[in-house]
C-alpha cells in the first residue's frame, strides 16, 4: 500500500535537505562512533562471566514472561537493583528497559499539573518527549547558563507559595550527548536548595567515564545526596541495555505505581539483567581501562590543539568531542572521506542539531590507540584547512 502523500512529502523534504536517515551497513572501521566507551560491549571476558553467572545461579530462562508487576519480576532484578543502589550511594534503584523508557516514564508522571519544569535547552529528545507527556508547564533555559536559570526560578518561585503550591523541577544532563560538555553541577545544586527546587540529572554519557570507578559525574563530585533523581543509562559506558532511576525508596514506589513505560511493558530477560549486574561488578575491577579512556581524552585534546583544530571543537573533557562543520552536505562529505580512510566518524545533521550546528562527532574509547587518534585528527586537518 502506498504511503500517504503527506508522509511522502516529509520524506522528500528530508531527501532534498540531504538529511534522510538510513540504517548504516556494518563496516570494519576504527571506532570513533559508538558509545562503547570502555569496550564492555565487545569484551569476550565479560561475555563469559555473564554466561557463568547464569549457570552458577541455575538461571536458564530466556525471557521475563511478562511485565514486572505480573510475572516478569525475576529474583535477579532485586539483586541487581540493590547492587546498583549501593554502588551509586543511593537509597533505591529501579531498572527500566532503556534510557528512553526511563526518561519518558519519569517525566511523564512525576511533575504534576501545577508544577513547573525548567530544562536545559539541549536536553535529550527522550527528556523532551517525557516532558511533553506531562501536565506540568515547561520552560527551557539557555544551555549551561545558571544566570538564565535563576531568572526563571525568580519568576516562578511565587507559585511555590500558592494555596496549591507548585513544585519546581530543574532538569539537566551531566554530559550532553551532542556537545560532550557538562554543566556546573555544584551551582545547580545550590540553586535548587535556594529555591526549594528538585534537581534531576541524566547521567547517560557519564557512567563508565567519570569517577574512580566510572560512577558518573554527580557522585564523583560528591553531590549525590543533593540530587532528587539520577537517570543512569547502560547502553553507553556499560555496553549493554537498560537504565535505572536512582532516588529515594518513596520515589521508587511512586514510579512502580505511576510510570507507564515501566508498568505496561515486558521486563528485561534474566540474561539482560545479569549483563547489567556483571558489567557493574567489572566497573569496580577495571580501573586501568577507565584510566586509559581518560588518557585518550587528554591526548585527543592535546592533539587538536597542536594541529590548530581546537577552535572548531566544542569545549569538552568527556569522551564526546564534536567538531562544528556547518552544512549537511559539507559535514557528510568530510565524514565520507574519513570513512574511506578507515575511520568510523559519523556526521550529525540538522534537524538532529540546529541548522548551522552540523558536526562531526568523535566518540573516544579506552581501546583507541594514540596512533589512531593522531591519524584521524591529521586527516581532519587536511580536509578542513
Amino acid at each position: 500500500m502506498e504511503l500517504p502523500k503527506s508522509l511522502q512529502a516529509k520524506l522528500q523534504q528530508r531527501q532534498d535537505n540531504n538529511a534522510l536517515r538510513q540504517l548504516p551497513e556494518a563496516k570494519s572501521l576504527v571506532d570513533f562512533a559508538s558509545n562503547d566507551y570502555i569496550g564492555f560491549a565487545h569484551s569476550e571476558n565479560l561475555f563469559h562471566q555473564i554466561h557463568q553467572y547464569l549457570l552458577a545461579n541455575n538461571i536458564k530462562t530466556n525471557g521475563a514472561t511478562g511485565s514486572r508487576l505480573i510475572s516478569g519480576n525475576h529474583p535477579l532484578y532485586e539483586v541487581t537493583e540493590n547492587f546498583i543502589a549501593q554502588f551509586h550511594q543511593a537509597e533505591a534503584a529501579l531498572i527500566f528497559n532503556s534510557g528512553y523508557d526511563a526518561n519518558v516514564g519519569f517525566f511523564s508522571c512525576v511533575p504534576q499539573r501545577n508544577d513547573i519544569i525548567l530544562y536545559d535547552e539541549l536536553c535529550h529528545a527522550s527528556i523532551r518527549d517525557g516532558i511533553q507527556m506531562s501536565h506540568a508547564k515547561a520552560y527551557k533555559f539557555q544551555h549551561n547558563d545558571t544566570e538564565d536559570l535563576e531568572k526563571l526560578l525568580l519568576k516562578f518561585e511565587p507559585a511555590t507559595r500558592n494555596p496549591q503550591p507548585a513544585t519546581i523541577y530543574i532538569i539537566t544532563e551531566s554530559v550532553f550527548s551532542m556537545d560532550g560538555d557538562s554543566p556546573n553541577l555544584e551551582a545547580l545544586t545550590q540553586l535548587a536548595q535556594k529555591y526549594n527546587a528538585y534537581l534531576v540529572v541524566d547521567e547517560a554519557h557519564a557512567l563508565g567515564v567519570f569517577g574512580e570507578q566510572g560512577e558518573g559525574l554527580v557522585q564523583s563530585s560528591g553531590l549525590q545526596n543533593q540530587v532528587f533523581a539520577r537517570i543512569m543509562t547502560f547502553g553507553k559506558g556499560l555496553g549493554c541495555h537498560g537504565a535505572a532511576i536512582l532516588g529515594s525508596a518513596e520515589l521508587k514506589s511512586y514510579l512502580v505505581n505511576f510510570a507507564r513505560s515501566f508498568i505496561y511493558t515486558t521486563g528485561l530477560s534474566p540474561h539482560s539483567v545479569a549483563t547489567i549486574l556483571v558489567s557493574y561488578q567489572n566497573l569496580q575491577s577495571e580501573k586501568e581501562t577507565l584510566q586509559q579512556l581518560k588518557a585518550n581524552i587528554v591526548f585527543f585534546n592535546q592533539e587538536k590543539l597542536r594541529l590548530g583544530l581546537k577552535p572548531m571543537f566544542v569545549y569538552s573533557k568527556s569522551a564526546i568531542q564534536s567538531a562544528i562543520i556547518p552544512g549537511n552536505d559539507t559535514v557528510k562529505n568530510i565524514a565520507t572521506q574519513l570513512q574511506q580512510q578507515g575511520f568510523d566518524v559519523k556526521p550529525i545533521l540538522s534537524p538532529t542539531v540546529p541548522e548551522g550546528q552540523e558536526r562531526l562527532r568523535f566518540c573516544l574509547h579506552s581501546y583507541n590507540s594514540e596512533m589512531e587518534i593522531l591519524n584521524v585528527l591529521e586527516l581532519l586537518a587536511t580536509f578542513v584547512f
